[in-house]
């Protein structure tokens, strides 16, 4: 564990049902608001409160309404043009984790001296010149919570997580009318996001006792309601939202590893959607991590289950391990990358991929090399 640690955290956050009505003491000093989302959010009338609390405070906005969903750096760079021509002083970005990543990207890009290319190289630059308030309208990314924006790089077909410290959101609101009628399938797929998070951050190198603190509440949260949020229930919904946002801040403590790390060329190349990605990805490198990481499989267990009579710790990691592969099962999330054209033809580019991911593979508690990765890949053909 390390010995220094840090947590960073947004200013405000607002949770609970019809929060969203909190958007009106938050934009009370600002001059003119533009409302991030996506086309199918805009359609479902989900920013319709958002603008009737402008309209009733006579605040100037403008609706970015064709976010583009897992955005190239050119995409993104094209976004903050646009920003910069609208003479808006503050963002809310409401939609996943694509919107609110391009809306952190924007935040510190009002300006000519830096694009979203320098920062992939250099993300240091970064400045934050526009306030901003994240509303996610799935439970899972986590992306309101951390530094992180996550665009892709064709030319590398993978997918570059640009950090910096100055994109943490200001304000924050989650609520769960906001997921409402969110599809199961997309519920499942960002839901096992949000424990993908939770477990790779409780089990990284950089793990402490403050991502501990969430990492753990956030994988409790997601087990026990994951699927009865996506069958509709709407406690369940609120505590996946609370499990996502907590994921998020074990993200800034702590990290995630070796499944981002190789669902990132997933992504990249052949555009499988992150949640889903990571749920391929997730048991093959979990069950890879196991004899490293069994004593915290096993406090885990202990957490969640103090009554259980399971004894012996072996088995009490697989049980955990077993839980999370059923839930994935239930939730009838794809486990193969055949299904999306990926052949045993891809797997030496999706390994060069997957290993050029240091940034988490240096947080993963077992050293994964090439020969591990090929393996994890083969296994989910």
């Amino acid at each position: 564990m390390l010995e220094q640690y840090k947590l960073i955290m947004p200013k405000t956050v607002y949770a609970g049902l019809n929060s969203i009505n909190n958007v009106g003491e938050i934009v009370e000093d600002v001059k003119k608001v533009a409302i991030f989302t996506y086309e199918n959010v805009y359609e479902t009338g989900l920013i319709n409160p958002i603008i009737d609390i402008l309209v009733e405070k006579d605040i100037p906005f403008i609706v970015f309404k064709d976010l583009p969903v897992e955005p190239t750096y050119m995409q993104a760079q094209d976004v903050v043009e646009r920003f910069n021509s609208s003479e808006a002083d503050f963002i809310i970005a409401v939609g996943g984790g694509s919107v609110i990543d391009v809306a952190k990207l924007v935040s510190v890009l009002n300006t000519d001296k830096y694009t979203v290319k320098d920062l992939l190289e250099t993300p240091s630059k970064a400045k934050k010149t526009i306030r901003t308030l994240m509303i996610p309208t799935t439970a899972g990314t986590g992306a309101e919570a951390t530094p992180n924006a996550i665009v892709t790089v064709p030319e590398k077909s993978l997918k570059i997580g640009i950090v910096s410290n100055e994109m943490i959101a200001d304000y924050v609101i989650l609520d769960a009318e906001m997921i409402r009628n969110l599809p199961s399938s997309i519920a499942a797929s960002t839901g096992i996001d949000a424990l993908a998070h939770a477990l790779e951050c409780y089990t990284s190198k950089k793990a402490n006792p403050f991502s501990d603190l969430y990492s753990l509440s956030a994988f409790e949260l997601t087990i026990k309601n994951i699927e009865s949020a996506c069958d509709g229930n709407m406690d369940a919904k609120s505590n996946m939202l609370l499990a996502s946002f907590y994921a998020g801040i074990a993200i800034t403590a702590s990290g995630t590893t070796g499944v981002h790390a190789l669902s990132y060329p997933l992504g990249g190349k052949y555009h499988i959607p992150h949640g889903i990605s990571n749920a391929i990805m997730l048991m093959p490198v979990m069950r890879f991590n196991e004899p490293s990481i069994r004593p915290l499989l096993v406090s885990a267990y202990n957490r969640l289950w103090p009554f259980g009579n399971i004894e012996k710790d072996e088995e009490k990691s697989a049980w955990i391990l077993d839980r999370i592969e059923k839930i994935i099962q239930n939730l009838n999330i794809p486990q193969s990358l055949t299904s999306f054209g990926v052949s045993r033809d891809d797997v030496d580019e999706l390994v060069r991929g997957g290993m050029e991911v240091k940034r988490l593979l240096v947080n993963n508690m077992r050293e994964i090399t090439a020969a591990d990765a090929r393996s994890m890949y083969l296994q989910v053909l």
